[in-house]
């Protein structure tokens, strides 16, 4: 749940409730606002502004005054020019609606890579690196996206599977050893299947990585590390996940990507030397031509001066 959403269901005294429009209406101006300007322009002491951080969760003003703008600002960030629900309109030509497509794609992405927490991702690469087994649950649509992870994690050997028999996920999940990593995909945080899975696993002591919305949800609370994902879509009046599935293909790439980079020309040789085996496909473009050169360079420009 956004900030701005519990702040308009949390049970709150009259002042308080009119103290919280108030913050609300202003946005981001109160950023240069002192708690006692605030309360001035309120009528109310400036312990009411603490009271109610304290409803919503935080220790003080100032936690929840510097959540509160963050949220405001990744709001208001990006998503100018394309609707993210309905990104093209029924008398778009061919090229109109390629155009906002791509520029749909591209404006996630950045939107993505702005949520990103390096401690948080160096928390997450780390679980993985250490795990023996990585099993991912999730929605229909949100495994067929982590297949293609899970194959690309497979081919530099680190053991990825993906439930596929409907109802197998929770036997799967009690069924975890104590080396196995889970990544558990829920946009709102709140489905009750995939709580039903993170709590199994918690009592498995099993760590988890979740790829989530924004903002307070039960999944992130039940996860060791989590990845927000872009948060701009409803449930269901839209067009198509299209946000949603371009995030979580993006963050598992960044995964898969900082996996790859530990052992980065371990897992290049490993690549090479079974692509070299298996992959006999012909072409006749001088840009996917292998060559015996390019080989060459590829090992050299690895080797210590």
């Amino acid at each position: 749940m956004l900030l701005t959403e519990k702040m308009k269901q949390t049970d709150f005294s009259n002042a308080e409730t009119a103290l919280v429009g108030y913050i609300l209406d202003k946005g981001t101006t109160i950023e240069s606002m002192t708690i006692k300007e605030i309360a001035e322009a309120n009528y109310v002491h400036p312990s009411t502004l603490i009271r109610v951080a304290k409803k919503l969760g935080y220790n003080g003003w100032l936690e929840l005054r510097n959540e509160f703008l963050a949220e405001q600002t990744y709001l208001q960030t990006y998503f100018e020019d394309v609707d993210a629900n309905f990104p093209f309109q029924n008398n778009d030509g061919l090229m109109t609606i390629a155009n906002k497509i791509a520029s749909l794609e591209r404006t996630t992405i950045d939107d993505t890579l702005s949520l990103l927490n390096h401690d948080d991702l160096q928390k997450a690469k780390q679980l993985l690196l250490t795990a023996k087994q990585i099993k991912i649950f999730g929605g229909n649509a949100n495994l067929l996206i982590s297949q293609d992870f899970a194959l690309k994690m497979r081919r530099i050997q680190k053991n990825v599977v993906t439930n596929q028999t409907m109802g197998e996920d929770a036997y799967e999940a009690f069924n975890s050893q104590e080396d196995t990593c889970a990544i558990l995909i829920s946009y709102t945080g709140e489905n009750s299947h995939i709580l039903q899975i993170a709590k199994i696993l918690q009592k498995q002591n099993i760590p988890i990585i979740a790829l989530t919305s924004i903002g307070d949800n039960t999944l992130g609370s039940l996860s060791q590390a989590v990845l927000r994902m872009t948060t701009r879509e409803r449930l269901y009046t839209k067009i198509a996940n299209f946000t949603i599935n371009s995030s979580i293909c993006y963050l598992l790439d960044v995964l898969y990507s900082c996996v790859f980079a530990e052992d980065y020309q371990k897992n290049l040789n490993h690549l090479i030397t079974i692509s070299e085996l298996v992959d006999k496909r012909k072409t006749s473009s001088a840009i996917m031509a292998e060559s015996p050169e390019s080989m060459i360079q590829i090992t050299e420009s690895f080797l210590p001066n």
